[in-house]
């Protein structure tokens, strides 16, 4: 997503950091982790000053990530205990509930669950390491890396892939045999009933 930006460069504890979602691809946290370890220490603080993250400043001097969850966490999964952030919106003056409210219309928040069912804002998390995976999330990811459709500034395009593949395909599918999940899903990204999705390539016409 595209976000004006106010940087706020001083660090702030990565434990202490507030999600806007339930559910992450955990594949996609993994595979960050293993970003991370190959880094050399040296060059790991130049990555984290190159990776601020996106937070909005909320009730009781609160912050809350908008984007990047799956790097803090894998971030925090690492070990990493304090990381800067950029101050998109300073909300501290909202009440809790018009403070979620406002989020929620900016589309800063995404309070769905691992099986696609809208949550109340008080269901959030209340830290990045409660935040849990959702498998059809995992498999819209990889079936973007593998061209089943384009990378979009919609926001949280992945989670409308992941809704359109969790009505179609079986979830001990993508569970148990993952990579034929992913074949389904190239079948069903190309097809018309995926049309109106953030990021849809189409069927190529052959003359």
């Amino acid at each position: 997503m595209t976000l004006p930006r106010e940087p706020r460069i001083h660090p702030v504890p990565i434990a202490a950091l507030r999600p806007t979602q339930i559910t992450v691809d955990m594949r996609e946290v993994e595979a960050k982790r293993e970003h991370w370890r190959r880094h050399p220490d040296r060059k790991k603080p130049d990555f984290l000053g190159r990776h601020l993250i996106p937070v909005v400043w909320g009730p009781k001097e609160r912050y809350y990530v908008i984007d990047h969850h799956h790097l803090t966490l894998a971030l925090h999964k690492e070990g990493v205990k304090d990381i800067a952030t950029t101050v998109v919106a300073d909300l501290r003056h909202l009440e809790r509930d018009a403070f979620f409210v406002y989020l929620d219309h900016r589309a800063w928040l995404h309070p769905y669950d691992a099986h696609g069912r809208r949550r109340e804002y008080a269901e959030l998390p209340k830290k990045l390491a409660d935040l849990v995976d959702d498998p059809f999330r995992s498999l819209a990811g990889e079936l973007r890396r593998c061209g089943g459709f384009a990378k979009d500034t919609t926001p949280f395009s992945e989670f409308l892939w992941a809704d359109f593949l969790r009505r179609r395909l079986k979830r001990k599918l993508v569970e148990l045999d993952f990579e034929a999940a992913v074949q389904k899903a190239l079948t069903l990204a190309r097809s018309l009933e995926a049309n109106y999705l953030p990021g849809w390539c189409g069927p190529v016409e052959r003359e």
